[in-house]
């Protein structure tokens, strides 16, 4: 096996800059894995293919506005991306450029003293800095600081500034554990309308927590994708969660993914234990061809990057072939990629 092996030519004119107006007025693409069989939907043709027994689980992570922008009292620019709290006034962070930013340096927030201030405490060993608020900086934490100053982290394929609509259509609507740096994108296709709609065809929802980081991104840079290192990620699987989806195995009903952090967690979480229960910490699981899947029994999922380990990860549920062959059908229909584009449901 060969990151190569998972690549695929994308025109750049696919890969979605906005969301569209509608969150559930998008195109979805259905793979059957028994038969490799592909169909063209749009999102809410979901609700057909679920049913009664079905239990539809979800990432309820919440993006923070965790990107601000700073100037140095050289004058220089700095970015900030946080990746999360040490104390409430104490942050990690990456910093861009990073280059001669040194422990003691102040930031000032917007390039304004008045805005808010930030000193760098330490560099750490992976690069990033830990900064803190300064003794008298009248916030109280840094979550306070980016929620007035902060700008949503878009991915680095969305080539724009980022808007303040983007605060809110790149959420879930029932995002509330705030900490991810980059939304779970299958979710955002959901309306209230839609999660009715399944519960009227008898199906369950069901919520757990896993705060995308900035491995998300991370380019695979072996050729051999076992020796990519995953960065962790902080999760949380509720009692109910775990309970209902043992409920769901047990009576011969599917249990469906939103995504694949919800794969991840779930995935984690049974190879811990053998059977689900409630659980919290931190995971890098890597889940490459082939793989046993213990609890997924569907996936829905947005179009990923070429090479990349979200796209291994489906191609390990699915096939590699039928993957590939769907994502091909996809580009000539001219879908939309990525984090604000189209959805695929596996079955």
């Amino acid at each position: 096996m060969l990151t190569a092996d998972f690549d695929y030519s994308l025109p750049e004119q696919l890969i979605a800059q906005h969301p569209l107006r509608r969150r559930d007025g998008c195109r979805l693409l259905v793979l059957d894995r028994r038969s490799g069989e592909v169909e063209h939907r749009l999102f809410p043709d979901l609700v057909g293919f679920s049913a009664p027994n079905d239990l539809f689980v979800f990432n309820d992570t919440r993006v923070m506005p965790a990107r601000l922008f700073c100037r140095k009292a050289s004058g220089g620019s700095v970015e900030l991306l946080f990746t999360g709290p040490l104390d409430p006034r104490t942050w990690k962070a990456l910093v861009k450029p990073g280059r001669g930013l040194k422990a003691g340096a102040l930031l000032f927030v917007n390039g304004d003293r008045d805005a808010g201030t930030l000193r760098v405490d330490e560099v750490a060993p992976d690069g990033g800095r830990v900064v803190s608020l300064p003794e008298g900086e009248r916030y109280g934490s840094i979550a306070e600081l980016i929620g007035m100053h902060g700008h949503v982290p878009l991915p680095p394929y969305i080539r724009r500034p980022d808007s303040g609509s983007d605060r809110e259509d790149y959420q879930t609507i029932y995002a509330r554990n705030v900490g991810a740096v980059a939304a779970p994108t299958a979710g955002l296709h959901f309306t209230q309308e839609l999660l009715a709609g399944l519960r009227k065809r008898g199906a369950g929802l069901a919520f757990l927590t896993l705060h995308v980081g900035r491995g998300t991104f991370l380019p695979v840079k072996v050729s051999d994708p076992r020796e990519h290192l995953m960065h962790e990620e902080e999760f949380e699987l509720p009692e109910e969660t775990a309970a209902a989806v043992m409920r769901t195995k047990q009576a011969g009903g599917r249990v469906i993914a939103v995504g694949t952090t919800v794969v991840r967690v779930l995935e984690h979480c049974a190879r811990l234990s053998g059977a689900l229960s409630a659980s919290r910490g931190r995971t890098a699981l890597k889940i490459l061809p082939p793989w046993e899947f213990r609890i997924v029994d569907g996936l829905i999922t947005n179009f990923h990057l070429p090479k990349s380990t979200l796209l291994m990860l489906v191609s390990a549920f699915a096939s590699r072939e039928q993957v590939l062959a769907a994502y091909a059908e996809a580009v000539r229909e001219k879908y939309r990629f990525f984090s604000y584009g189209d959805a695929m449901f596996i079955r």
